[in-house]
Order: structure tokens, then sequence, then C-alpha cells
């Protein structure tokens, strides 16, 4: 059995991380299955993962051809790898119609979906709960899933999770074309009645062309309400047709194993967009037996956008229920280059410092996407659309690969080898472990991303307001890692509060009972930042001052600056700073402890609410170690984790288990040498002997960790492999110091240190 519990992700009662890599057999002749297939398990992978192409297997209507698919599986089988089947019906991955036929819109043009003002869809995306389309959808999985299920891991056979469709939702976000057809309009009004939001809107939601005129051209007078009820409506459509499509799954004998929804959203390798998919599919993994994985394009990790994939993972761990892990669908470990261009050559430490971020956060699985390329075929009845094959890049696809088309080795292939290499070694350890965390949680609003459908005017300015957040997340989290601290998100929606401080990137937006929320947290003894504005409206922009008024400071102006107003910042102990933008308060109570210098007003305040304490600092402020420290110790907080480089830089963070193992990581996002004198709570790590890191390398070290006989105190290098009896650490270009079982070795540079043990 498969099963997923308490975060973790079980194979036959074990915790166990899954490192997949994407082979497409459909882009491959058979007689290259056998090479593929052997350089991906040289890799280090454990597991192959798939689309399934519907317009590969059902060209004609009624005419499947599914024999690859059974022999892609049993041949994965054969080599001792698990099988993760994406079959869609939408799968994406530059192909014709994302994956659909193109009879199936011949047949059911209803299907295919209009939006605002009647426009026609600018993409191949369908009405995802068209009769029409789900009927042929119900075929084409009658068709493929009785071959998954008669491989199912509980069977005796590969299958280890089923993915359901792809990035569900992505079209219509990235086109701003919400499916606003004539039934699903029909079927919204029944979502509002149901939903008690019916005085809303002036017009009879009964009265079809009433609504397709209201919806479809919306007044600045509802549109406020269009965004908001949309937005909910959206994620419980996408949740019905997840279930739906499970169940087709379920009819065909798919059961035992996770259902897979793939959660979209990063872009121009930045993840600040990321969360728009965690809001359109938040419902859509809520029950039990999915499994959420994001998809995500980072390019090389940076101290520009670190703390975008720290986020991403914390986001996608708040959302999930409370049993449920996270896993990564698509894992981006190739060199970048999309276009062929040649301008763009990723380094291998830009997978290796996602891998192991991403492995301590908490991911169970990983798919390396794409791990190798191949081509694209023809159609048989080619559509005369310039190309006439299955893919809409030419012939060559995945040339970005480490294992190129044509089955070359890229730069990428031995760099990610030795990553997974390393992360398999210690994978029993890992795959039982969680991330340590100091006493405070980021907060995360998924209403905060409800910004993936709009109109002009009030909608759209709503939009900008809530957009404007991300800046602020990034200039928080940033802070807070580059300072050592480790943290989790909380959803403030769906889940309580359970550490004692809490920091928030808030919009001037916060729906009542939000705000009435954080009241309470604060008023029992919490503590809160509010980070960039100060909420005084609701998600609809109607005067909301629940927590303002809780607080006793209420928002007063926006200051801007311009080519002749240059608003700077002071505040006790630090120079004057620059800011481009800010938000100024009226202080009924409380110490303003940042101000604007000109005109004189309040940007900084920190007040008490009954047992605790709330601070608003209403600009992202420049990092300044010294003032976040207080800033933080004014909250009563301070980093566990501390190193004594003044560059910053370095992204720390540790993982333990139930018997007290754990594991640092460290992640050098510098191009220069790294030399790290570290603590924890104030006392030595490493018996006070330094870690060094060369530039943009990482680090995975051992704490306390037991392997038979033998306990490793700790070590300065990394493990890179564990055989039945015998440990083998990495050798570095320094000296390292490693303990175990209380005895001091050191390791010369350019030597690697066997240390046998006995198992247990």
């Amino acid at each position: 059995m498969v099963e997923i519990r308490n975060r973790r992700l079980l194979i036959d009662e074990k915790p166990t991380l899954v490192f997949a890599g994407e082979l497409h057999y459909f882009r491959l002749r058979r007689e290259e299955w056998e090479d593929r297939v052997r350089k991906l398990k040289h890799l280090g992978c454990n597991a192959v993962a798939s689309y399934i192409p519907w317009i590969v297997h059902e060209q004609r209507r009624g005419e499947f051809e599914l024999a690859d698919v059974a022999d892609f599986m049993d041949l994965c089988h054969r080599h001792g790898l698990w099988f993760i089947p994406r079959p869609g019906p939408f799968v994406m991955a530059e192909m014709k119609n994302e994956g659909i036929p193109h009879w199936v819109y011949r047949e059911h043009p209803d299907a295919v979906p209009v939006s605002w003002r009647g426009e026609r869809q600018v993409t191949p995306i369908l009405d995802y709960l068209n009769e029409g389309f789900l009927g042929e959808v119900e075929r084409w999985y009658g068709a493929v899933m009785p071959l998954v299920a008669s491989r199912l891991h509980q069977n005796g056979g590969p299958v280890i999770g089923v993915q359901l469709d792809n990035e569900i939702g992505m079209l219509t976000w990235v086109t701003n074309q919400p499916d606003l057809s004539d039934d699903t309009l029909c079927d919204f009004a029944k979502w509002i009645v149901a939903h008690d939001e019916k005085g809303r809107y002036p017009f009879d939601l009964n009265d079809p062309v009433a609504r397709i005129k209201g919806f479809r051209e919306p007044t600045d007078g509802i549109g406020p309400c269009l965004l908001q009820d949309y937005g909910s409506y959206e994620r419980d459509r996408f949740a019905r047709y997840v279930s739906t499509l499970r169940g087709f799954a379920e009819r065909s004998g798919v059961t035992g194993v996770p259902f897979i929804v793939n959660v979209h959203g990063s872009g121009g390798g930045r993840g600040t967009m990321f969360p728009i998919g965690i809001h359109q599919l938040y419902e859509s993994y809520q029950g039990a037996g999915y499994l959420s994985g994001s998809d995500h394009y980072l390019g090389e990790l940076t101290r520009e956008n670190a703390q975008d994939l720290y986020y991403l993972n914390a986001f996608m761990s708040a959302a999930a229920p409370s049993e449920q892990p996270i896993a990564s669908m698509e894992f981006e470990v190739g060199s970048g280059d999309y276009g062929e261009t040649g301008g763009s050559r990723m380094s291998g430490a830009a997978a290796d410092m996602k891998v192991r971020l991403s492995l301590v956060q908490g991911n169970r699985l990983l798919n390396y996407y794409l791990l190798a390329g191949g081509r694209n075929p023809l159609l048989k009845d080619g559509p005369g659309d310039g190309n006439d094959r299955i893919g809409n890049n030419g012939e060559r696809h995945g040339f970005a690969a480490p294992i190129d088309p044509e089955g070359k080795l890229s730069s990428t292939y031995a760099p990610l080898k030795d990553t997974t290499e390393a992360m398999l070694a210690v994978a029993d350890k890992l795959a039982d472990m969680d991330e340590e965390h100091d006493d405070l949680a980021l907060a995360f609003v998924p209403d905060y991303y409800k910004t993936d459908l709009h109109r002009p005017g009030a909608m759209r300015q709503i939009v900008e307001n809530l957009e404007g957040v991300r800046g602020n997340l990034e200039s928080l989290t940033r802070t807070l890692l580059f300072l050592g601290y480790r943290f989790p998100a909380v959803d403030l929606q769906n889940r309580p509060i359970e550490k004692r401080a809490l920091v928030f990137a808030s919009s001037r937006h916060l729906s009542p009972s939000i705000q009435r929320k954080l009241v309470s947290f604060v008023e029992g003894g919490g503590s809160l930042l509010v980070y960039g504005e100060l909420p005084y409206l609701d998600m609809e922009g109607q005067p909301c001052t629940v927590l303002s008024d809780a607080m006793g400071v209420r928002h007063r102006e926006y200051r801007q600056g311009s080519g002749s107003y240059f608003p700077s910042l002071r505040s006790e102990g630090e120079p004057e700073v620059r800011t481009w933008r800010c938000e100024t308060f009226e202080v009924e109570r409380g110490d303003a402890f940042v101000r604007l210098v000109q005109p004189d007003e309040a940007v900084g305040v920190e007040c008490r609410i009954g047992a605790g304490k709330a601070i608003v600092l209403g600009c992202s402020y420049p990092l300044h170690p010294p003032f976040f420290q207080r800033l933080f110790g004014r909250l009563g907080l301070s980093a566990a984790l501390h190193h004594d480089d003044p560059d910053l830089g370095v992204l720390m963070t540790t993982v333990r288990n139930h018997q007290g193992e754990r594991f640092l990581n460290l992640i050098n996002l510098n191009h220069e040498e790294k030399r790290l004198r570290m603590t924890e709570r104030g006392k030595p790590l490493f018996d006070g002997n330094r870690v060094v890191l060369a530039g943009r390398q990482s680090r995975l070290l051992p704490i306390g960790v037991r392997f038979g006989n033998v306990t490793v105190d700790y070590a300065t290098t990394e493990l890179v492999s564990v055989t039945a009896k015998e440990l083998r650490f990495r050798a570095t270009g320094t000296a390292e110091v490693l303990r175990a079982g209380g005895k001091l070795m050191r390791q010369a540079a350019g030597k690697e240190t066997r240390l046998r043990f006995d198992p247990l």
C-alpha cells in the first residue's frame, strides 16, 4: 500500500523519499526506452513519471492505441522503478491543444468557453464540467485506467500515485479569461444562491439574459463582489472537476495510491505568483487520499529569489491538510535554455540547492522535470497547422534536459547525480524528519491571491492593491531567512495560529473574520508584526478597521516618492534611510518608533492589545540586521541559529526525527567562500570548528545521527554514501572535522573519510 500519514509518504508502511524523473516514452522510439530508463536509474532516481497524452493514444475517436503505455510501465517495473502516470486529460507539456485530441473540439463545440464580453478563448481550454467533454474523458479514463489499476503497487506493480489533469486553472489565469459560458454562469448563479449571496447583485440571477450581461460585462458596482465570489466559486468548481476525475479512476479500479494535484504558478524565475495556483486549487486536495505537488521554474537559486522557494514550500504545507506532506511534480533540473537560444546555462548548483531546500521543508516526492528530451512524432491526421506534430515547438523537444533528445548527457546530469546520491544516502532518515522552527509563523491568506481574473475599474484596483503584498512578502521572508530564522506558514483563513508570534506581509484589504482572529490572537498573548500596510478595508474595498481599532493606530495616508520628493525614515540607532513608498499612521496609543522625516509622521508603531503585542511597519525596510534584530526583539523573538559572517546570504535550517537525530542544511547563495562559526541558542556547534562553504555550495550536516552501533555526533562535511556497514564522507577542498561515538577525527583536504559500523 501507498499511504499518506503524519506528513509522511509511506510505501509498505515505510517513510519514503521518491526521486522521480520525467521520461516521455511517446517522444522516444521504443528502442530508446531502455537507454533512457538506465540513465535515469544511474542518476539515482527510484521512480519514473510520465504524461500519458490523450492526443497521442486516441487520435481518432474510439481508436485507442495503448500498448506503449502498458509496455513502458512494465519496462520501468523490470528495472525496479516505481511509476507515476499523468493521464490528463489536459497535460500541457508543449503539446497541441494541451494534450486534448483535435476531434474533441469538433464533436463538442459547446465545451469551448466564452469569457468577458462573450469573447472566445484564446487558449485550447474547455469547460471542465461540460457534460459532453466529461463523457469523453470518462471513456478515455475507462480505456487507460485499467492498465494503471492492474499495475498498482498493492497489486505487485510499479504505480505509486496517479496525477489527475495538470495545472488546472492555469490557462484562464494567464489569459485573464474566466469561463463565463452560459452553463457555467447558470451554475455560478446556483452557487451564489446556495451561499446566500444573491442580494449582492442588482439583477435577477434566474434570468439568463440578465446574468450574462451582468457577469460578462460587470460594472464597478458589482465588480468587487464578483472578484470575491467568482474566485471562491472557481475553487469549488475545480474541486468538483478533480473529484469527478477521481471517481472515473476509482471506477476503473485505481485505489490505494495518492491522487496527485499539480499546482502551478511560477514565472520569470520567481515564485511571487505561485500562490495564485494554491488559491485556485485549494479545495481540490483537501480530502483524504490526495497529494499536492508544486510546479515551479525558478532557475538559479540566488539571494534574489531563494525566499520565493522557501515561502512557496511553506505555503504549500500550510494549505495542505495536517496529514498530507507536499511534493513537486515539475521540479526544474535542466539548463534553462527552453527556447534553444543559447542564452541560458544553469549551473549544477541550481538544482542542488532547490533539491536540498525542498527536502528539508517536507517534500517527500520530487519529479525531475524534464529529465530526458525526445522528438514530437507526426499526428495521423495532421491538421495542416505548420508541422502536423503532437507538439508545438518543432521536432525536437526537451533540449534543456539533463539527457538531450539524442540521449547525450548534458552538463547538468553529473551534478544532479551527485546531489541525488547524497540525498539518497540519508533518505531513510530524511523521510521521517520534520523541519525545526523558531517560535514564529509566516501568515498566508489564500484570498490575497484571488488576482487571476479581473476587469478594469474597481476589480483591477483591488487586484493591484493585493499584488502589492508580494514585494513586502519578499522583503520580509528574505530578512527572516538571512537572519537565521526557521519558520512555517499558517493559513490564516482556515487554520489556527499555533506559534507564539506571527509575521504578516499585509495588504490594506483583509476580511473582518481574519481581522478579528488576529485581535484575539494578540489579546491572548501573541505577538504580531504587520508588515507593509495596515488593513483598513475588507476584501471588497469597504471600510473595515477591526484590527486598526484594537491597535489604536489608524491609516493616515500613503506617501509616494517622486523626482522631487524623497521620503526618508528615521529610527533610533539607525541612519536615515530612503523609502520609495510608505504608509503613515495616526497614533492614539503606542510607541511610534519609525517616523517619516518630512513630514513628521508615524510609519512604525508598537502597541499593546490585551496580553499581547502588535507592531505595524508601513514600509518595506532595507535589510539592516541591527534594525530587524531590534524589531524582532520587540516581539520577543530571537533566532536559535546564528553564524558570524556579516554578509549574510547563507540559508540555515534543521530537521529532526522523534529519536532526536538531526541534520543541519546550509546553502551558500553567495559566489564567495564562507567560513562560518555557528552557534545554536548561544552554544557552539561542531565544537566551535568552522564550516567552510565554497561559493554556491550546499551541505547537509549530520548532528547526532545513529547508524548501527555508531552515532555521528557531528561532521563539517556531509555523507555521500551509506552502505550496510560503512559511512563515506564527502571529500572537500578544505580540512574537515567529524566526531563519532565521542571520537574526534580530522579529514584532510581532498580526502574522504570511511567509517565502519556494525548494524544493529
